[in-house]
């Protein structure tokens, strides 16, 4: 005689983890002011921030979802700023000396 098969449970499906909905500003780059809207009947959609007022349209499909339109608008900012050098600011006169000249 054999032992019983028992029914082992299966597993529940994980969920995938939930994309990003709000985004930082590439130019004035405050965190979470980027909303994404996307009209899939119209066919287009836009990113545009709360603070600044910067805003991106592109085309859309049935599967963008909004970090694609963010991406979308990054790309851009990032190739015109390649090759960019950083400009700072020269140090004032008082700054390069040191305090113990001034003494």
């Amino acid at each position: 005689m054999g032992k019983r098969k028992s029914r082992t449970s299966k597993p529940a499906p994980k969920k995938p983890a939930k994309l990003e909905t709000e985004f930082t500003c590439p130019f004035c780059n405050h965190p979470g002011v980027v909303e994404c809207l996307i009209d899939r009947k119209g066919r287009f959609a836009e990113a545009s921030c709360r603070i600044c007022q910067e805003s991106y349209a592109t085309s859309a499909n049935a599967l963008t979802e909004p970090v694609d339109v963010y991406g979308e608008w990054i790309d851009p900012c990032v190739a015109a700023n390649e090759g960019v050098v950083v400009r700072r600011c020269k140090p004032r006169l008082g700054d390069a000396r040191g305090y113990e000249a001034d003494l």
